[in-house]
């Protein structure tokens, strides 16, 4: 059975998230928690014909950092990850897919975020125009399945997205991880 939630309050409203103050009974115990609500993200693994993979470059002020990423974006109220994703990919690669596959979906850090990530693979890729946002200054890099299983190796990609979407994708069109 699961535990009873006797409270939420709304302790922060955010363009991407809220953070709720919840109040829980499970058994005799009450206790409270902080929660980051999050609508989930669609992560995007865009496959091209010869094999490579297009990566984002973008300053992650939390790591402190520039980090090489696959391109992924929060779903909007009313939106699905499939759509997400498709507009995610248009919007950060320019990219439309052809083929679009869910391959995973996986909750980030469930001990205080509800956030979940849909991971899908895109294949069958139709070069457009990026519709980039004013604040997304990012630079496009495409590498093969071994080289990225080096990065990963290397610690060289250090995302956690990435790295589970990379490596579920590359086994998936048959590379090995060794």
């Amino acid at each position: 059975m699961k535990p009873e939630v006797l409270e939420n309050k709304l302790i922060y409203q955010g363009k991407v998230f809220d953070i709720l103050l919840t109040k829980i009974r499970e058994a005799d115990t009450v206790y409270e928690r902080e929660i980051v609500r999050h609508n989930g993200s669609a992560v995007i693994v865009p496959v091209f014909e010869d094999m490579t993979v297009a990566l984002v470059r973008q300053y992650r002020h939390a790591a402190g950092k520039y980090l090489l990423e696959i391109p992924a974006g929060s779903i909007e109220k009313g939106e699905s990850a499939e759509e997400c994703a498709k507009r995610e990919l248009l919007e950060e690669v320019g990219l439309k897919a052809g083929k679009l596959e869910k391959i995973t979906e996986f909750f980030v850090s469930p001990g205080f975020l509800s956030e979940k990530m849909f991971v899908f693979l895109a294949t069958n890729l139709e070069q457009t125009e990026q519709k980039l946002e004013f604040d997304e200054i990012l630079e496009i890099q495409r590498y093969d399945f071994p080289t990225i299983f080096q990065m990963i190796k290397t610690r060289e990609l250090e995302d956690a997205k990435t790295i589970i979407g990379l490596t579920l994708a590359g086994i998936k069109l048959g590379f090995s991880f060794s």
